[in-house]
């Protein structure tokens, strides 16, 4: 296992690792983001036709749904995190940032809410409070 900064620690899940996890979005790196996943994961998105949003099970699903983000939204950025953690539980806050296929800016502000199986995240159910979209950056 790697470090903080690029990837999961050993152990039990702690605000570092939502830290490193974040830096991971960040960076668009898949590879990393699976390693923090169990491998029965399931990843409940904001939007969606069911009242969890879309929900992906399984580390495939949960993969293919994770990379579409940065197909739909290239220069996807989540910006100001904070992370809390308790237990099984834990919590990660932020700004969502990034252009839309039509050139418009989205800001959304949310959190991830998950639950950790043996050192690992089983769970990322996201919220957020969408504006409406923002004018293209000139």
């Amino acid at each position: 296992m790697t470090g903080p900064m690029t990837g999961p620690v050993t152990g039990p899940v702690t605000s570092a690792t939502l830290a490193a996890f974040s830096a991971a979005w960040n960076r668009h790196d898949i590879d990393a983001l699976m390693d923090f996943m169990s491998t029965d994961c399931i990843f409940q998105s904001a939007a969606g036709p069911d009242a969890c949003g879309s929900r992906h099970v399984g580390a495939q699903a949960v993969r293919q749904a994770f990379a579409a983000v940065w197909h739909a939204v290239p220069d996807a950025q989540w910006v100001g995190g904070r992370h809390f953690v308790h237990g099984d539980f834990g919590v990660s806050q932020w700004t969502f940032t990034g252009t839309a296929a039509d050139g418009s800016r989205i800001e959304a502000d949310g959190i991830d809410v998950f639950t950790f199986r043996d050192g690992k995240i089983h769970l990322k159910n996201v919220f957020r409070k969408v504006r409406p979209n923002l004018p293209a950056p000139r």
